[in-house]
């Protein structure tokens, strides 16, 4: 699940503002609210190539992920979303996690914990792994552990628990617990065991929401990720949908607003709301921060990839021109392939080869016969192309609008600060150096390439300054523009 004082963007650190307490008792819940704030590393990214280039290939591996390429590890850190639980009570723990929509499982980093290959990913000294010497194991012959495990049965993973046989043919085998499980993220992977524990998400206002027996993975070792992940996608473990098992009017849907910051430190700050629960439609595109009202897509399911919000995309619009996406972006086939994939977690979108080009060829028609091709900010940042803006007044004028069209009559527009990014290459970081402008769009592969899966990925740089609605009861993505500041100030106190 994005001037270069902008050396920075990582992870989102998130500030929690509930309000109300739940229990599995109460009905008409009114929707939470969770404040979202960047968290700053100015010792991470030292250029704009750094920070770019970063972003550029962390975004490539979550695609190859989805696909089911391999990718060279260690990465970077990149444009990331963190969320802030506690556990336990006597005492509770708190940890930051990544919010991440293209997984389907909370894990946490559990004492002690060994993170292979992940310097320069987090501060010294920052990390804080979880006690978990008081949380409960989850055992063998339960959906969860099911569930972790993928494809086994219940009775093979208690047999790996070593269970006896008499046990398992009498479903007898309670206290053996669930056998460690391996997840694996573009960037990295982990091997964890289930366990249950009071989750909280501390409230300014003193009513923290509590889910009580919550699944979560320890994971005692992992590579390349130094924290943990609050999946977000579909499965039966994920956060929304254990949420939905106490409360279905805060687990059916949720969104969140990412404010637009063209990694901006100034605007990077400032916060962004998560959303659990139907909040009221009315008051959202009535408000000040409304730019226009939400425009639902279908939900496509993926059988190979069941975890995923799939959508269909029938074309691109660059300027005046419609260009038509391939069949396999329109739907998803029996075998998991095709379709385009929203994700929290990917910083920016990907295309396959042949629709990219398109979208480049119509670009380069429009902005390359003014401005120069400039390779070396293209190897440098991982996006391409890039030009050499010249002192034109008003260069990003010649820009053309950018708009996607998804299935069901659902046209994005996007704003231009969201697909074509414009900064200073060289120079002393005061102003003498040259003005770049890069296409924020990658490569995402094609089908023979990859070997199926995903078609494309919708990055969350390109969802900047909308509204994202995951409607998981009508099944349904929805994207509306808005003020994002405004709709956290308009929804939190209104």
């Amino acid at each position: 699940m994005a001037s270069f004082s902008i050396i920075v963007l990582l992870y989102l650190s998130v500030t929690v503002t509930i309000f109300s307490l739940l229990t599995a008792e109460q009905q008409n819940q009114q929707p939470i609210i969770l404040q979202l704030k960047h968290s700053v590393s100015g010792a991470q990214f030292t250029s704009p190539h750094h920070l770019l280039k970063s972003s550029s290939t962390r975004s490539a591996a979550r695609h190859s992920r989805h696909t089911g390429r391999q990718v060279s590890l260690p990465l970077s850190p990149g444009s990331d979303y963190t969320l802030s639980f506690s556990l336990g009570s006597k005492p509770s723990q708190t940890l930051s996690v990544y919010m991440d929509t293209g997984s389907d499982v909370v894990w946490f980093p559990c004492s002690p914990f060994e993170c292979i290959l992940c310097d320069g990913k987090y501060k010294p000294g920052t990390l804080s792994p979880l006690n978990v010497s008081s949380s409960t194991l989850v055992p063998c012959k339960s959906r969860a552990c099911s569930t972790a495990h993928s494809s086994l049965s219940s009775s093979d993973l208690c047999a790996i628990a070593n269970c006896p046989l008499a046990s398992i043919e009498t479903s007898d085998c309670a206290k053996f617990s669930c056998p460690p499980f391996y997840y694996a993220y573009g960037d990295g992977s982990l091997v964890a065991r289930l366990h249950r524990e009071s989750l909280t998400m501390a409230s300014d206002s003193g009513n923290p929401l509590i889910l009580h027996n919550f699944t979560f993975g320890c994971a005692h070792s992992a590579l390349g990720e130094p924290i943990g992940v609050a999946g977000f996608g579909r499965g039966f473990l994920s956060l929304p949908a254990q949420l939905a098992n106490f409360s279905p009017e805060l687990g059916n849907q949720f969104s969140y607003c990412l404010n637009s910051h063209s990694f901006d430190t100034n605007k990077i700050r400032q916060p962004s709301p998560l959303i659990l629960g139907r909040a009221a439609e009315k008051q959202r595109d009535l408000g000040t921060y409304n730019e226009g009202k939400i425009v639902y897509t279908p939900m496509l399911d993926n059988p190979k990839y069941p975890y995923f919000y799939s959508v269909g995309l029938e074309a691109v619009t660059v300027g005046t021109r419609r260009i038509p996406a391939g069949e396999e972006l329109k739907r998803v086939d029996r075998h998991g392939n095709g379709g385009m994939v929203v994700d929290s977690g990917t910083t920016f979108t990907m295309l396959p080869p042949e629709l990219l080009k398109s979208v480049v060829t119509e670009l380069n028609r429009r902005v390359g016969r003014i401005f120069k091709r400039v390779s070396e900010v293209e190897e440098g940042t991982g996006l391409s192309p890039c030009y050499y803006m010249g002192s034109i007044g008003n260069a990003s004028l010649i820009v053309p609008s950018l708009a996607f069209h998804f299935v069901g009559n659902s046209t994005v527009v996007l704003p231009k600060r969201n697909y074509f990014y414009e900064f200073l290459d060289g120079g002393d970081g005061v102003g003498k150096g040259r003005k770049v402008g890069c296409l924020m769009l990658m490569n995402g592969g094609d089908e023979a390439e990859n070997g199926g899966g995903p078609g494309a990925t919708l990055g969350n740089y390109q969802q900047q300054g909308f509204e994202v609605v995951y409607d998981l009861e009508n099944r349904r993505v929805g994207f509306a523009r808005r003020r994002c500041a405004l709709l956290w100030n308009g929804i939190s106190h209104g």
